[in-house]
């Protein structure tokens, strides 16, 4: 995986989801979909929910499925 795809990884792990904004604002991840598919491609399940924020502008948040609730 690159290395920014790795950053995303272990940010899932530790905080539970990500969204474009948080992964723009901490990481400088321009392109989060990109990095999610190269974790989906390295093996890992992703759920990926649509939210609104409270101005009603819509986004998604990325989660990482914890294999022991599958």
């Amino acid at each position: 995986m690159t290395p920014q795809a790795n950053l995303v990884l272990m940010h899932l792990k530790r905080h539970g989801s990500m969204s474009s904004v948080e992964a723009a604002a901490v990481y400088r991840i321009r392109h989060l979909p990109r990095r999610i598919l190269d974790i989906i491609e390295a093996g890992h399940t992703i759920i990926k929910e649509q939210r609104k924020d409270p101005t009603g502008q819509r986004y998604v948040r990325y989660f990482l499925e914890n294999k022991a609730d599958a």
